[in-house]
């Protein structure tokens, strides 16, 4: 059979026909996998609701965000991302060929060369740190500067925690366990949630973000610990080793390089909206970085947990040589997740103000702090649709084990961030800037289209546009609808708390009804595909 012709039939994520009890097994680890994070992204966004009432988006807020952007960074260098980019591939390699053993040797030694990098790393970051972070904050005062210090030497070390954690859970990923890797995040945001609670009174002044970054330091080497005891009976076992030079690791360092590059230069965005942010005034730091919370709760609910469990699946057809089964898997999660992210896009740009005051305004967070949010909201959400893709779009890139060529792309990317960013802060404010990242994503998931396209034969191209255009018909529909449910309601029953949920979510959930009987009637597959694999998992509960 055709190898083109077989992925149709075994490599849909989410098809619920699939004749291979694998196949069910991704499906539900997705619908899984996709419940999960988004109780994390609800519980993150829990969190982010008692910040805003604590600090609103004060100076201190946006030193909190720069200080803890720098630390993210060097984790997209070297932690959780871009080292399962490089290291998935070679293990489930290893797995591939039964030898566990000699992967369980693989990761011991990335782990003792990673406490060793890592840990001196932070040594010299805490030393330096009053000379590196005055440069991610050109237009804060000296306080603000010295605040930001601070924040940072506390949560720095999440980066060697966060890299060691990278490795537990691309093994655990790789024996396609994903529940506890899902779950402990929800784990890390209750407990900074219980540290502003319990430790924001405790402290003065400016000095009470100081609650925020001790949670995110506590609740990162809980996050470490919590998947460790499922690496138990797997075939293999940890040791102290110093055997740098086993090929395979050389192998993972080697793929490392350009993944981490990559996903690094991608993170620099957010750090590139922070650094023109400031220059804009002191509030749109905290205020981009409010909207992008928002922005990624549509993606980790969808985008990433599509993206996480296809990356093993998609690894091993690229170790198989299976170019045809890759290619369906890979271009099917990316209908499924134009299917999820238009829609919600369309809800975030109309809706962006009332979710805004909804989710965020009380406390010291005022009318203004989220006029300035929703502003940054809705040209985020232009984005929302390409990010998803161009998220499964690099995984795929890893799984070919040809990362270099992505890494390119991730350079224009910047490019075209920074440029705009600096040419838009001045005129637009915080609209400039997000403006930059949006543009710098739509350039990216269209050379990554043509270039996987070329390396693998065609991406689906004819069907993907057809599914695109129906799809984005449907949500043109969601739109209307949802704005003109929540018009009607707002001005009938005010902004009270209890009125601004009805209003809301009435509007919100008019218009998926709408969405969901337009997709059907325009007979989009990837709709009937998630509509079969519901339907059997609750006729089998």
């Amino acid at each position: 059979m055709d190898p083109a012709r077989r992925g149709r039939t075994i490599a849909p994520a989410l098809d619920a026909d699939e004749p291979s009890d694998r196949g069910r097994r991704l499906g539900l680890s997705t619908l899984f996998f996709s419940a999960a994070t988004g109780l994390s992204r609800v519980v993150g966004l829990v969190r982010e609701i008692v910040a805003a009432n604590y600090f609103g988006v004060t100076g201190p807020m946006s030193a909190f965000t720069i200080a803890f952007q720098v630390p993210n960074l060097m984790r997209a260098l070297f932690a959780d991302a871009a080292l399962q980019g490089a290291f998935v591939p070679v293990f489930t390699e290893l797995l591939e060929k039964g030898r566990k053993r000699e992967a369980f040797a693989v990761a011991s030694g990335l782990l003792s060369l990673i406490t060793m990098i890592l840990g001196s790393v932070t040594i010299l970051f805490w030393l330096l740190a009053p000379v590196i972070m005055p440069v991610f904050t050109p237009g804060f005062s000296p306080h603000l500067q010295d605040l930001t210090v601070q924040l940072s030497r506390i949560m720095f070390p999440i980066v060697l925690l966060l890299a060691l954690s990278g490795v537990i859970v691309g093994m655990l990923n790789s024996f396609e366990h994903f529940s506890v890797p899902a779950l402990a995040p929800v784990v890390w945001n209750l407990i900074i949630i219980g540290s502003l609670v319990g430790l924001t009174p405790v402290f003065h002044g400016d000095h009470k973000v100081y609650s925020y970054a001790i949670g995110v330091l506590v609740g990162t080497i809980v996050q470490f610990v919590l998947p460790l005891p499922w690496l138990r009976g797997r075939g293999g076992r940890f040791t102290v080793s110093r055997n740098w030079r086993n090929p395979y690791v050389l192998r993972v360092l080697k793929l490392m390089l350009p993944v981490t590059i990559a996903l690094g230069l991608i993170n620099f965005d957010a750090l590139i909206n922070s650094i023109f942010g400031t220059l804009v005034n002191d509030e749109a730091p905290s205020a981009i970085d409010k909207a992008f919370r928002i922005y990624m709760l549509p993606q980790g609910l969808f985008s990433v947990a599509i993206a996480t469990i296809l990356f093993p699946a998609l690894a091993r057809f690229a170790a198989r040589g299976a170019i045809g089964d890759l290619r369906a898997t890979m271009a099917n999660g990316i209908r499924q997740i134009l299917l999820l992210l238009i829609p919600s896009a369309a809800i975030m740009a109309v809706l962006a103000e009332p979710i805004t005051r909804l989710v965020y305004q009380r406390g010291a967070f005022n009318g203004a702090a989220t006029d300035l949010v929703s502003q940054a909201m809705w040209v985020w959400a232009l984005s929302l649709p390409a990010n998803g893709a161009s998220l499964l779009f690099s995984r795929t890139f890893f799984s070919l084990q040809r990362p270099w060529l992505n890494t390119g792309i991730a350079v224009g990317n910047l490019v075209v961030n920074a440029g705009l960013s600096a040419a838009l802060y001045g005129p637009l404010g915080v609209k400039g800037v997000v403006l930059g990242s949006v543009a710098g994503t739509l350039i990216q998931v269209i050379l990554q289209a043509v270039y996987l396209r070329r390396d693998l034969h065609g991406i689906e191209g004819g069907r993907m546009l057809s599914a695109t255009l129906r799809i984005l018909a449907a949500a043109a529909a969601l739109a209307a609808v949802s704005r003109g449910v929540w018009l009607a309601l707002d001005d009938a029953l005010g902004r009270a708390l209890v009125s601004q949920i009805v209003s809301l979510g009435v509007g919100i959930l008019a218009g998926i009804f709408v969405y969901v009987v337009a997709v059907t009637a325009l007979r989009v597959d990837e709709a009937r595909q998630i509509g079969r694999l519901l339907g059997s998992r609750f006729r089998r509960a």
